[in-house]
């Protein structure tokens, strides 16, 4: 059986009889142990399902060292299945198998805090280690096209076991569907590329260079997409994420009723709880069921969704995910004003709280697909603090009425502030656009490295060039929610490395109001501007270079630099010292020493520049 195939049966063997597989941490019977699981999957797809789990938590493990815990564990469910069901080993639930495992094993001093603590605990302590920062793992060494052919065709199956091992330890919040998916991907491109080798015309170069990105997209955008909600469950809590997917699911499926959106809403988290505590086989069975569900159940929920729900199981979700919104029920009034005016609004806020502002949330969030979820979030908030003040015991009785005026200004506010963006990106293009960027988040997160200022600001940028072309009511969503995944990557940072006062605010108390808590982020006060040392400002040769990308991010690198020099220079001060900066360079690289040119003048621009700061 070749590897594309064992991924296949992996699914669909998997997934349909997965019902009985165990939640984490909770009593097991015989027909939920390890051995029960072990019959269900066959042995290559439970060996594969384990190696991913355990190359997601010992990355720094090397690949003979994840195959041989894996054939532990594997052996072991073999043994259980033929015929030591008394074993006490296979009555224990597969994660603290799983976990036993590597605490038996040598030289993993990284985890030995960790195993030193009970369960559940002990796994969250693994949870906690994982990480996906780049550089954590040295990056993929990129074979010679022909070498990596020669390979595929002598080793097939081993190449892709070892693919599959690097993909899941620099990647160890990818949930397994994903990484299977991607193995799929980088089969089809070997063959595609290999097969076409002996074409007198063919590159092989070319070709893996043209569909690499199919394989790695993937990995890349749902790996932070994955990283991204968990760190939403873990941060703000199962409410915050359930709250969400209910804006979310609404406004996907907008003639499906309260009942049966807020089952999917119930089913997402759950999935999203196991997927995010490292449960795989539940998290691929939890997958599995939501896509069954919704796609036996289309007359109810959308017709949008045909096609998706006729792709293989590992592309069904990602097209449903990206399916257009179903259309909006003829009937469906433009408005909600029975959760403001009736009566018995007050009486259903205090017997039924959470169901009551659930369905507030459902209903404004169907007749409004021009809005992003998070800005949902807002209005449902807004909605939440309008009754809490207004059903209070004297409340005056136009109390509720006055909350549209606040919920139209906070609509205006958003959409203008993304009109003004998408004008400035229009105006300016993605490098003056990124360095209006850079200039603002400069002053609000200083301690952040040039480096993580760059990224995190060309992030942005690309938002702004694929958004701003985008019609009104597509606006909104498309900016905000990939900006939110953006702020998600900084507030990551800033838990592993705390930045400063005004983040951990913004990052901790709200996840609706993220974004426009850090937009209304100031100067950071407290922040030691950087002392003007022979080092900080340098004026090389390299600064003629012709390659245009090279010389901006070399400009860029110094417009962080002043700026944390001088945080509060103010936009003036900064044209004058750009201008300056743009004369001198091409003064000396129309010189014939550059570098000699450079060395006399540079000394000589810092000291204009800073009379320019001091006035």
């Amino acid at each position: 059986m070749n590897w594309r195939t064992i991924i296949y049966v992996i699914l669909l063997v998997s997934l349909t009889v997965v019902k009985a597989l165990p939640r984490s941490y909770r009593d097991i019977d015989e027909k939920n142990s390890i051995g029960q699981r072990f019959s269900q999957l066959q042995e290559n797809n439970f060996k594969a399902i384990v190696m991913i789990m355990f190359a997601q938590y010992v990355q720094g493990g090397t690949f003979g060292k994840v195959v041989k815990m894996a054939e532990d564990v594997t052996d072991l469910a073999k043994r259980c299945a033929a015929a030591a069901r008394d074993n006490p080993d296979c009555l224990k639930p597969l994660d603290r198998i799983f976990l036993d495992t590597i605490c038996q094993e040598e030289n993993l001093p990284r985890f030995t805090d960790c195993c030193a603590k009970m369960d559940p605990e002990r796994n969250d302590c693994f949870l906690s280690l994982k990480n996906s920062s780049r550089g954590f793992i040295s990056p993929f060494e990129r074979p010679n096209a022909e070498d990596a052919c020669k390979n595929h065709s002598q080793y097939q199956h081993p190449l892709t076991e070892y693919f599959i091992y690097e993909v899941s330890r620099r990647h160890p919040f990818l949930h397994a569907p994903t990484i299977l998916s991607v193995a799929i991907r980088y089969d089809e491109m070997m063959k595609n590329c290999c097969g076409s080798a002996e074409h007198p015309t063919h590159n092989l170069e070319e070709c893996f260079r043209r569909q690499a990105p199919k394989v790695v997209k993937p990995v890349k955008e749902d790996g932070l997409r994955q990283e991204h909600t968990c760190g939403i469950l873990k941060k703000f809590g199962e409410r915050t994420l359930k709250a969400l997917k209910l804006a979310q699911i609404s406004q996907k499926f907008p003639k499906a009723d309260f009942v049966t959106v807020n089952k999917l809403v119930m089913d997402i988290a759950n999935m999203h709880k196991d997927c995010c505590h490292g449960d795989m086989l539940d998290c691929m069975h939890d997958r599995k069921e939501i896509l069954h569900y919704v796609c036996t159940n289309q007359d109810i929920l959308s017709g949008k969704i045909k096609t998706c729900c006729e792709k293989p199981l590992l592309q069904r979700s990602e097209c449903i995910v990206n399916a257009e919104n179903d259309d909006k029920p003829a009937d469906l009034s433009p408005h909600v004003r029975e959760f403001i005016e009736d009566k018995g609004v007050c009486e259903c806020f205090a017997q039924e709280k959470d169901t009551h502002l659930a369905r507030f949330l459902y209903e404004y969030s169907r007749r409004h697909p021009e809005f992003s979820a998070q800005m949902l979030l807002r209005i449902g908030k807004g909605y939440e603090d309008l009754l809490k003040e207004c059903c209070k015991t004297g409340a005056p009785d136009d109390c509720r009425s006055r909350g549209e005026e606040g919920l139209k200004k906070h609509i205006y506010e958003t959409e203008s502030v993304m009109k003004t963006s998408c004008g400035i990106y229009k105006e300016k293009g993605d490098y003056y656009f990124q360095n209006e960027l850079l200039i603002g988040f400069t002053k609000k997160m200083p301690q952040l490295t040039s480096a993580e200022l760059i990224k995190f600001t060309k992030q942005m940028t690309t938002i702004g060039s694929k958004c701003c072309q985008l019609s009104q009511d597509k606006l909104l969503p498309c900016a905000e929610e990939n900006l939110d995944l953006v702020l998600g990557e900084i507030c990551r940072r800033h838990l592993t490395d705390p930045i400063n006062p005004g983040v951990c605010h913004c990052c901790g108390s709200s996840y609706a109001l993220r974004r426009p808590c850090m937009g209304k982020l100031e100067i950071d006060e407290n922040y030691v501007p950087l002392t003007l040392t022979p080092g900080l400002f340098t004026f090389h040769k390299d600064l003629c270079t012709t390659e245009e990308e090279k010389l901006q991010h070399k400009k860029q690198e110094m417009l962080i630099n002043l700026i944390k020099y001088k945080p509060q220079i103010t936009q003036e001060q900064l044209t004058a010292v750009t201008a300056a900066f743009t004369a001198m360079r091409e003064q000396c690289c129309k010189e014939e020493n550059h570098e000699a040119c450079f060395v006399k003048e540079g000394p000589e621009l810092i000291k204009r520049s800073e009379k320019m700061l001091s006035a």
